[in-house]
């Protein structure tokens, strides 16, 4: 919005011509009232007059002007200040209307209309109010809105649980009714549906273990249990318990890390869930992969870690959405490999709660997850600019989508 002055109306015109004829007239009765009073002064005092005299008398020699009278000199001396005070009474009137005018746009927007800003420039320390107002104005409406789209993911977060938790529960009630109702002709059969709802059971268990874990690091008074250990260690432990997984798809995990073993401080249990869930999602969706690395490395007071594998590549639409809490690739909705949804969003928010990072990057050789840890607890991954405007750019477009769709 571009500045404009204040625009005066006729009637506030009026009221400046009037405030300016009325001082003239208190200003002339003053002067009036100043001369004579200074003009008996003077008759009575005879140093006054003296004074008076050798004032004339130098003028008179310093610069050959003709004697004035005191009176005279008295007339342009009331002048001058009669014209400073006429103008300081018009500009502290016309400051008064900036003002009010001002406050009709302060009550047009406090009316709700939060769209509208004060549009007024002046030269004064109202300037000052002025932008506070607006800059308040544009935070409330930010808070609104923030406050609208948190409204919102809960919304749609109680949406796809419901829908993911109805899923496998209406197979679970179809088969056990199936059961209750002894709608099956052989042991083998009722031994079929018995298992179909132990497994749709055990989908709901890992679905709500993860909506719970989700909400819990969501949460801002999380706390880490910190506490020094190997990462080393850690990851070779977590790539032997999936090892006999990893041998049925005919895949190899290779774990290195430098230093060897890698000291660090953060809390290993949360780091083991954001581990899991990235070995998880590369056999589950790794298409193709014959091999899974975990690597670490520690550079100066930040440890870059990676786990990455040889399989299918993920779409570059799909990469900025990996962390979006239940997107799945459009390739993985199948009923074997299609997990809560969550798995990726619990990861990022547990690496955010550490005070780091977390990316991805895929290209036909190699898809990475990528994390930026900080060596000790307090302290904070400052992360790149790149990362940080695709991320803006990705909160951006699901602004404009959640409009689009409402």
């Amino acid at each position: 919005m571009t500045g404009q002055k204040v625009k005066l109306t006729a009637r506030e015109k009026s009221e400046l011509i009037i405030e300016g004829i009325v001082t003239v007239m208190i200003m002339i009765l003053l002067n009036f009232a100043v001369l004579v009073l200074f003009t008996q002064m003077v008759g009575r005092s005879q140093q006054v007059q003296d004074g008076i005299w050798l004032l004339k008398i130098g003028l008179n020699q310093n610069n050959n002007l003709q004697l004035w009278s005191w009176q005279w000199v008295f007339v342009v001396f009331m002048a001058i200040f009669d014209a400073i005070v006429v103008w300081w009474r018009l500009i502290r009137r016309y400051h008064q209307i900036q003002m009010r005018h001002v406050i009709v746009e302060l009550h047009y927007i406090a009316e709700g209309h939060l769209g509208h800003r004060i549009p007024f420039v002046v030269k004064t320390d109202l300037q000052k109010v002025i932008d506070s107002i607006n800059a308040l104005v544009d935070f409330t409406v930010q808070s609104m809105e923030e406050e609208r789209q948190i409204e919102k993911s809960k919304d749609e977060l109680i949406s796809n649980v419901s829908h993911d938790i109805r899923t496998p529960l209406t197979s679970i009630i179809g088969y056990l009714g199936l059961i209750e109702d002894k709608q099956y002709r052989s042991e083998d059969e009722l031994l079929k549906y018995s298992h179909t709802a132990y497994v749709k059971s055990k989908q709901m268990k890992v679905l709500v273990d993860d909506l719970f874990e989700y909400t819990k690091v969501r949460q801002t008074g999380t706390h880490l249990n910190t506490s020094e250990f190997s990462l080393t260690n850690l990851l070779e432990q977590l790539a032997a318990s999936f090892e006999l997984e990893a041998e049925k798809k005919n895949v190899e995990i290779t774990v290195t890390t430098k230093p060897d073993p890698l000291i660090m401080t953060a809390d290993p249990e949360k780091l083991v869930r954001v581990f899991n869930n990235l070995l998880v999602n590369g056999l589950k969706y790794g298409k193709g992969a014959t091999h899974i690395w975990l690597t670490a490395e520690a550079l100066g007071q930040e440890i870059i870690i990676k786990v990455a594998n040889d399989g299918q590549e993920i779409p570059n639409d799909s990469l900025s959405h990996l962390f979006d809490r239940f997107y799945r690739v459009e390739e993985s909705r199948s009923q074997e490999t299609g997990g809560s949804g969550l798995g990726l969003a619990i990861a990022q928010s547990i690496v955010a709660l550490h005070g780091g990072y977390i990316y991805a990057t895929s290209d036909a050789k190699m898809t990475s997850f990528v994390m930026y840890l900080p060596m000790a607890p307090g302290k904070k991954v400052e992360k790149p600019a790149v990362i940080a405007q695709q991320e803006e750019q990705h909160k951006e477009n699901r602004k404009r989508s959640t409009h689009v769709s409402a």
